[in-house]
C-alpha cells in the first residue's frame, strides 16, 4: 500500500496540523496522533517537518514515534486488529488466542494481508482485564473472547 499524496501536499498538511496543536503543552504526542490520523500512519516526510517546528531532531521525533505502539511509519490494512497481549489475558489464553489470528490472517504482528484487508498488531492492555482474553477491531473492543468469536472479528475484518 501506498499513500497517494504529493510530497507537498504532505508537507503542507503536515504543517496544517502543527500549526493547529503547536500551542498544546507537549504537543509532540497530539501531532503524531493528527498525522497519523490523516493520512493512516506517520510517513517519513512529515518527521522533518515536526521537528523543526518543535526545535527537535529528526532522530527525537522518530525515536519518539518508535517507542509508542500507536504509531505506525506504513500504511494499515483496511481493518485493524489489536490483540491484547498483556498479563490477564495471556493468563486467560490470549497466547492461543494470538497464534489462532496469525495463523487464519496468515501475517504476524506488525503485518497486513497481502489483500490489505487486515493489519494485525499486539497492544499491551485493553483495560479490559476482568473480560480476558480480549481483542479491538477498528476501535471497537471485544471481551470474553474464545476460538469461535476470533474467529467471527477476523470473518467479520476479511470482508
Amino acid at each position: 500500500m501506498t499513500l497517494n499524496v504529493a510530497a507537498g501536499d504532505l508537507t503542507q498538511r503536515t504543517q496544517a496540523i502543527v500549526d493547529r496543536l503547536i500551542g498544546l503543552e507537549g504537543p509532540l504526542l497530539p501531532i503524531l496522533h493528527e498525522v497519523q490520523d490523516e493520512f493512516g500512519f506517520v510517513p517519513q516526510e512529515s518527521l522533518p517537518v515536526i521537528a523543526e517546528a518543535l526545535n527537535l531532531s529528526r532522530a527525537e521525533v522518530h525515536g519518539v514515534m518508535t517507542f509508542y505502539h500507536d504509531y505506525r511509519n506504513h500504511p494499515a490494512g483496511r481493518h485493524v486488529l489489536k490483540i491484547c497481549r498483556a498479563e490477564a489475558c495471556q493468563s486467560m489464553g490470549g497466547d492461543a488466542l494470538a497464534e489462532r489470528v496469525k495463523k487464519l490472517l496468515g501475517i504476524d504482528f506488525h503485518q497486513t494481508t497481502l489483500d490489505g484487508s487486515v493489519t494485525l498488531e499486539p497492544v499491551y492492555c485493553l483495560g479490559l482485564c476482568s473480560c480476558a482474553p480480549a481483542a479491538m477491531l477498528d476501535g471497537e473492543i471485544h471481551g470474553r473472547l474464545d476460538g469461535a468469536a476470533i474467529d467471527e472479528l477476523v470473518q467479520e475484518a476479511r470482508k
